[in-house]
């Protein structure tokens, strides 16, 4: 099946691509969503017409993003977490707990776009992966020491 993108699909391209899909796919999930539609000789000509206003949009989105991720780059995340024996953290910091300490940085970030593969569960630093738009990914530097106040055992 091809359907033209309505809007950003990580897995499969940007608004205005034309992209060959599974059937059940496009028929169950980006057709109802309004995510894509079908791709006929008409909407492949509503499209050629669009190009212009769509290719504005996706620069602009790009911008954006690549200022984001500038703005991301040189960013240390310090996050103070109760700590036992051998560094090991009561709990963990999940990506909700550094897309809220970035907030207050004063970045917004969705917490499903930073990419943490399990929640981190010991003291020390990482760099983490924020994927900031399409194609456009920036390294957060996350620190994780023990609480104020609190020796390390």
């Amino acid at each position: 099946m091809e359907v033209i993108l309505k809007e950003l699909i990580d897995t499969l391209g940007e608004e205005g691509d034309v992209v060959q899909i599974k059937p059940g796919y496009g028929r169950n999930y980006l057709l109802p969503q309004g995510k894509a539609i079908l791709a006929t000789k008409a909407n492949l000509a509503v499209l050629e017409k669009e190009k212009s206003a769509i290719e504005a949009r996706k620069a602009a989105m790009r911008t954006d993003s690549e200022s984001i991720a500038k703005k991301i780059a040189g960013i240390t995340v310090v996050i103070e977490q109760r700590a036992g024996s051998e560094d090991k953290l009561f709990g963990s910091v999940t990506a909700a707990d550094i897309a809220e300490k970035l907030a207050t940085l004063g970045v917004t970030i969705d917490k499903r776009k930073i990419s943490l593969s399990e929640p981190i569960k010991t003291l020390g630093e990482y760099l983490i992966t924020v994927k900031v738009g399409y194609q456009v990914n920036a390294d957060v530097k996350v620190q994780v020491i023990p609480l104020s106040g609190e020796a390390a055992a």
